[in-house]
């Protein structure tokens, strides 16, 4: 049975990349499959290059455009042995993922039973979100280039509470990356770690009186 809290909970938020689309760390894996070295490397550069870091939060937050992080990182996998054109980097980073169909269909079940729905994403590249109509899937859109903020800063959970209309407490972040589920529980936010739309509908199901 779910708990009190859980019970108030009526509003979700959600991520876009690695729940509404399938793995972006498999995406990146690939990625960097196709470049002949470490299939790793993207992703290790991105997490723990600080070079690379830098790239992806002045990208996420907005300070940079696409061109400019796809220079940059092309650079950064060019220094660690990878043989990469800049153009078109993250769309190629990106090529291998694709829209969850059964995750709509769970956010639109959601809204139906009248719970509002708020999208909140790291932005990345150019052309991620073509093919979902944003403002089909969700009552409000949060886009961190847009807001300056990125997850899991606090800041980005309050102005996405703040344009649906609820409290922190009465939410719940559904993300692929536990970081960021951790950074909505600092202010109040439950979170589902997403694996598959299947399991996160059943983690939702009795909360939100949807079918499983």
């Amino acid at each position: 049975m779910p708990s009190e809290t859980d019970r108030a909970r009526t509003a979700v938020l959600v991520d876009f990349g690695g729940v509404i689309t399938s793995s972006v760390l498999q995406a990146f894996t690939d990625f960097g499959a196709s470049l002949g070295g470490d299939p790793r490397l993207p992703l290790d550069l991105l997490a723990r290059d600080q070079g690379s870091r830098v790239l992806l939060a002045d990208h996420e937050c907005g300070r940079i455009d696409t061109e400019a992080f796809e220079r940059g990182f092309a650079e950064r996998l060019r220094a660690h042995g990878a043989e990469v054109s800049a153009e078109g980097l993250t769309a190629r980073m990106q090529a291998g993922m694709s829209i969850d169909q059964d995750m709509l269909k769970l956010l639109a079940d959601l809204r139906a039973a009248g719970h509002p729905v708020a999208l909140v994403s790291n932005s990345f590249g150019t052309g991620t979100y073509d093919g979902v109509d944003l403002d089909a899937v969700a009552d409000a859109i949060v886009i961190s280039a847009e807001v300056g903020i990125r997850k899991p800063s606090r800041r980005i959970y309050v102005i996405a509470c703040e344009r649906l209309g609820v409290a922190p407490e009465e939410t719940v972040m559904i993300d692929d990356l536990r970081q960021n589920l951790d950074g909505a529980a600092r202010i109040g936010i439950g979170g589902v770690l997403h694996t598959s739309a299947a399991d996160t509908r059943r983690q939702l199901a009795e909360r939100f009186q949807i079918t499983a």
